[in-house]
């Protein structure tokens, strides 16, 4: 594949793998809030009568509140993710990494906001959540990552047949 049709894919893929990240690590975090979106939905009586909609709209609602955060967090994860397609880093250690690290990094910065991160209580669950992210983006993505370099090549053949490492 040329170049160009490289880039094409990078330009696809890369927005692909970041929407799917995102939806990963919010699906990881509404699980591990789950009880805390039951004894909320608890606390208000109007709500039950509603419980269906409550469940349909708590991924949503969790990304609303978590909005602020979750702007650091994809800032910097894109910042890791530009460095992966620049050097073609294609581990998936390094994007698992890069959704952990921007996942505390962003906790870190928003972490006294007081009762708007009531579900920014523990720094473990918002790490995992950005592990998984980082590692579903890595599935996506990441493994091709850098439209320069192919990702399939065979080594160049001497003369007499044999390859050269």
């Amino acid at each position: 594949m040329n170049t160009i049709g490289r880039f094409i894919l990078r330009f696809l893929l890369v927005p692909l793998g970041a929407m799917v990240a995102i939806s990963v690590g919010a699906a990881v975090l509404a699980i591990a809030n789950w009880q805390a979106y039951v004894a909320l939905a608890n606390a208000d009586p109007d709500l039950q009568e509603n419980y269906f909609l409550a469940l349909f709209f708590a991924g949503p609602a969790l990304l609303a509140l978590l909005s602020y955060s979750a702007v650091w967090m994809v800032m910097l994860a894109a910042i890791g993710v530009l460095i992966a397609e620049t050097f073609a880093f294609r581990s998936w250690i390094y994007h698992a990494a890069n959704g952990g690290l921007s996942a505390w990094i962003g906790w870190w910065l928003v972490r006294n906001m007081g009762d708007e991160a009531r579900f920014l209580g523990n720094p473990a669950t918002i790490v995992a959540a950005g592990l998984a992210a980082g590692f579903a983006y890595w599935l996506i993505a990441g493994w091709s990552a850098g439209f320069w370099k192919p990702v399939f090549h065979s080594p160049p053949v001497s003369a007499d047949g044999v390859a050269q490492v």
